[in-house]
């Protein structure tokens, strides 16, 4: 494992390690992000999966426990983004919904990455069609797709992003239209495999940059929701705020893979 691949999973971890904290401190889900519907029981099922997530983020940064990890990792990243397959299927038409599903696909594309390069499962059937190259080249793929009704819902979007814009920021609707354009010539670029690694770093540096100053720590004791309509008080900010931060890392996984060969067997090193 190379320098930066290392950074990419540890940042990775301490984000979803908090993201778990949030949800036990809690005894809830993260919002619209983990959207689980209402049923009997469900703050002890968000206070399990808020520990569950602890434990796997602490097992991603060990080197002994770390292939188990991704292998665990990858399958609940799946049911990740299977909650938003109901309201996908129930709004087809709106384009809020497809940015929460890129959002989390997204996510999902740095754990198949880390699943295709380290689970060493490649012999093992029907894996080998999604890991090694071609899972990395799939989970790219599917990086791509996802950020073009991302970018795209910037440009529709564009009042509500130039709202979220950092008012010291000249002209913040341009903002919303430069990084809609910009994600979306992203994902193309992902999607044909033109300068991909380049579209990809690009992508986590502007993921970085939302988390700071979108959702940055100004926001999270602010006395009116940032985002009109969303909750007040903390917790809202600081899970946006997370996300972002777990989606920047997933895309910065992609990032340092795409292009770096490796062998089925290579040990992993520099973990702890």
């Amino acid at each position: 494992m190379v320098r930066g691949q290392q950074l990419a999973v540890y940042l990775l971890a301490a984000g979803i390690f908090a993201m778990g904290v949030v949800s036990v401190v809690s005894r809830d889900f993260a919002y619209t992000w983990q959207p689980v519907p209402a049923f009997a029981g469900r703050g002890m099922v968000a206070v399990a999966c808020g520990l569950f997530m602890m434990a796997l983020s602490v097992l991603l940064v060990f080197r002994p426990t770390f292939r188990i990890a991704v292998r665990v990792l990858f399958p609940f990243l799946i049911v990740w983004q299977c909650l938003k397959v109901p309201a996908l299927i129930a709004a087809p038409k709106i384009l809020g919904v497809w940015l929460g599903f890129g959002e989390t696909a997204v996510l999902l594309a740095g754990g198949w990455v880390l699943f295709a390069r380290f689970s060493e499962v490649e012999s093992r059937g029907f894996f080998r069609y999604i890991t090694g190259e071609r899972g990395v080249r799939a989970a790219t793929i599917l990086m791509g797709a996802a950020l073009l009704p991302i970018g795209l819902s910037h440009l529709v979007y564009a009042q509500i992003t130039a709202s979220l814009v950092p008012a010291w920021l000249p002209s913040r609707i341009s903002w919303a239209y430069i990084t809609g354009i910009g994600q979306m010539a992203c994902g193309l670029g992902l999607l044909a495999n033109v300068l991909a690694r380049k579209a990809a770093f690009i992508e986590t540096a502007m993921l970085a940059i939302f988390a700071f100053l979108v959702w940055g720590p100004d926001t999270w004791f602010a006395s009116v929701p940032k985002l009109v309509g969303s909750p007040a008080g903390f917790r809202f900010p600081f899970t946006a705020f997370l996300i972002t931060w777990v989606i920047g890392a997933a895309a910065l996984i992609v990032a340092v893979n795409i292009g770096v060969k490796r062998s089925a067997r290579e040990p992993v090193r520099d973990l702890v």
